[in-house]
């Protein structure tokens, strides 16, 4: 089975309140999607991420190292999580994909690994 990347996309200043019925209602989606994952064996790996703006990005340019406060890629969306699955094909990803985006209310991307 390949591996694919499910990442979830938000506006740069999207913040959850955790306490708010759509939040409530989205942790539960999510938490039923996981479990489904889960049982069928395609889980490998998800994690959801602090907003954009608490990023470092680290630089290499001719031997030197520099850090810069705030995102890499100067976008309104920024990834806000992701899963990592195991599929048997593009198509079986796709509707991980489907039902991952339906779960978060928002944009998915899908990303298969490079092979080895």
């Amino acid at each position: 089975m390949a591996q694919y990347l499910l990442s979830v996309w938000h506006d740069e200043d999207y913040d959850l309140d955790f306490d708010s019925e759509d939040a409530q209602r989205m942790v539960a989606q999510v938490g039923a999607f996981n479990e489904e994952l889960t049982e069928s064996g395609g889980w490998v790996f998800a994690g959801g991420l602090h907003p954009a703006s608490s990023a470092t990005v680290v630089r290499a340019n001719a031997g030197e190292i520099s850090m810069t406060d705030g995102p890499f890629a100067e976008t309104k969306e920024q990834m806000g999580g992701f899963w990592v699955i195991e599929a048997a094909d593009l198509d079986a990803a796709l509707e991980w994909a489907r039902k991952a985006a339906a779960a978060c209310e928002g944009p998915v991307e899908v990303r298969p690994f490079q092979g080895e």
